[in-house]
């Protein structure tokens, strides 16, 4: 899997975050906090929808409640809070409701445009 726990990596700092998604042809960032039911519910869902549908993207997770440099350079003040990036922008944020299907449905055009149809078929 392709996915980064960045409490377990300990390897992005904000500036360091930002140069990661600049290299990156596609990349989740997942805010959330450990005592928010909703984020905890959702995390499943969102990996298991990038590692079956979008292989390609990179998910990052980064918990808002462990520190407010990272959620505040990306202007992040709810959790939990999905921002899309391609090529290095943003291209797409969901904050506090958020349906999977909306995030596949969102990401799935983009995708296909950079990768090729390769999963895009299951949905």
């Amino acid at each position: 899997m392709t996915n980064i726990c960045m409490e377990e990596e300990k390897l992005f700092e904000a500036d360091k975050l930002a140069a990661f998604l600049q290299k990156e042809k596609a990349a989740v960032l997942y805010f959330y906090n450990d005592h928010c039911p909703p984020c905890l519910a959702l995390r499943p869902k969102i990996q298991e929808l990038i590692s079956l549908v979008f292989p390609e993207m990179k998910l990052l997770w980064v918990n808002s409640g462990s520190g407010t440099e990272v959620p505040a350079r990306f202007n992040v003040f709810v959790s939990p809070v999905i921002i899309i990036f391609f090529e290095g922008k943003e291209f797409r944020r969901f904050s506090k409701y958020i349906s999977v299907n909306e995030v596949s449905e969102a990401v799935s055009r983009p995708y296909k445009i950079l990768f090729g149809d390769q999963r895009l078929s299951r949905m």
